[in-house]
């Protein structure tokens, strides 16, 4: 058993709270993120704390169904939150509509584990009536309730207090709430199982029609291995002996319910860059077995909530990539502005002599800031225009 550092306090104070509740004043909010990634207690025990009344509304239930269908809201709520609704074909029409008619007596908050901004059930668009954001498990600037304000095109500032027993916590039963509270193995272990589980029994199948439920989950199991490689759909379609097509039909909707998401390489002639082959990587690092893969998951989800941040609430167009090119010099990530390079990072267990490949793209593409980010505690080094830098300090200074 591992020393449990999670405040349950924490719960009432999630990361996007006071964003969400600001938005909440002009427009629909949608929240996606996933599985038991804590939408709905961040939906009703934190935003909805800040209203008089509240309305919570679950598809999953029956009553509930019956109240949504016939639009029965109750007069002394302010607030309506949905969950799952967008299990229902003709969501988007309904809430619409509703809205339209109610937004000058609710507001109203819609929570699901898919892609809310991009789920094409259900008919007429709501674009204009509402801002997305999408949850993260607890990162460890989260953790450790730091509320860190990253300016773009600017260094990361990051601590240098050391945050060992957190990292390592975090590293080990990873980001999501009810895991990392218990802070057991055990319970870890069957947490995963029947979040595998659930997903595929009660979401993909209410709204996909997957016809080989069995070998789309033989692909699940087999994802956590290619975390860090380039991602050959071929290799997995023979290991499966499957179509390509279904592989890549699988994969992205294992995406559009939050189970990985994918990196794309950042494509320049000057550095004679591959095109093609992203790199894949999961939500939950802590399903990932080997150290170094994991450690590089669990860098590359800190990276994407920042990023999905920076997007959700700033507006900016953020994106996490990866530099490789035709030789085959790499390096892990590079987080870009409007396709213009901030900063890169490289993820090591614990080499802290600086990759070449940092340099080779640093002074290629101009990118004005550049980290080696090892897993080893107490590291700080400036070599050559790079910081070499421990992970727990580096991560603590994100969001």
């Amino acid at each position: 058993m591992t020393k449990n550092i999670y405040n349950k306090n924490m719960i009432k104070k999630r990361y996007l709270t006071k964003f969400v509740y600001k938005d909440l004043q002009e427009k629909m909010i949608f929240i996606g993120g996933p599985r038991q990634v804590g939408k709905t207690t961040f939906a009703v025990n934190i935003v909805a704390d800040k209203f008089k009344n509240h309305a919570y509304f679950n598809w999953d239930n029956r009553e509930d169904r019956k109240k949504i269908l016939k639009s029965t809201w109750p007069g002394d709520a302010d607030l309506l939150i949905f969950d799952e609704i967008h299990k229902y074909k003709n969501w988007k029409n309904l809430i619409k509509g509703e809205y339209d008619k109610l937004k000058s007596k609710y507001k109203f908050l819609v929570t699901g584990s898919s892609r809310l901004d991009i789920y094409r059930r259900g008919g007429d668009s709501l674009q204009g009536r509402y801002h997305y954001y999408r949850l993260h498990p607890f990162s460890l600037a989260e953790l450790l309730e730091k509320t860190n304000k990253v300016h773009i095109f600017e260094e990361i500032v990051y601590h240098e207090k050391s945050y060992t027993e957190e990292f390592e916590t975090l590293f080990k039963f990873g980001g999501f709430p009810e895991p990392l509270l218990r802070g057991s193995p055990r319970f870890l272990r069957r947490w995963h199982n029947e979040k595998i589980e659930r997903m595929f029994r009660e979401d993909i199948r209410d709204v996909e029609q997957i016809r080989d439920l069995g070998n789309m989950k033989l692909l699940s199991d087999i994802l956590p291995e290619k975390v860090g490689s380039l991602l050959s759909i071929n290799a997995i379609r023979e290991d499966l002996e499957i179509s390509h097509r279904a592989v890549s039909n699988w994969l992205n909707i294992l995406e559009t319910f939050y189970y990985h998401f994918r990196i794309y390489p950042f494509a320049r002639t000057k550095i004679r860059s591959i095109k093609k082959e992203p790199k894949l990587y999961l939500w939950d690092w802590s399903e990932i077995e080997d150290p170094a893969a994991r450690f590089e998951n669990m860098i590359a989800a800190h990276l994407l909530k920042l990023c999905h941040f920076l997007y959700d609430y700033g507006g900016y167009k953020a994106e996490l990539c990866f530099l490789r090119n035709v030789d085959k010099r790499e390096v892990d990530f590079l987080v870009t502005i409007d396709r213009k390079p901030w900063f890169a990072v490289e993820a090591k267990l614990s080499d802290k002599k600086v990759d070449t490949s940092i340099h080779y793209f640093r002074e290629r593409l101009n990118i004005p800031y550049a980290y080696q980010v090892v897993k080893e505690s107490g590291i700080n080094q400036f070599s050559n225009e790079v910081y070499v830098l421990s992970a727990d300090r580096f991560l603590s200074s994100l969001i």
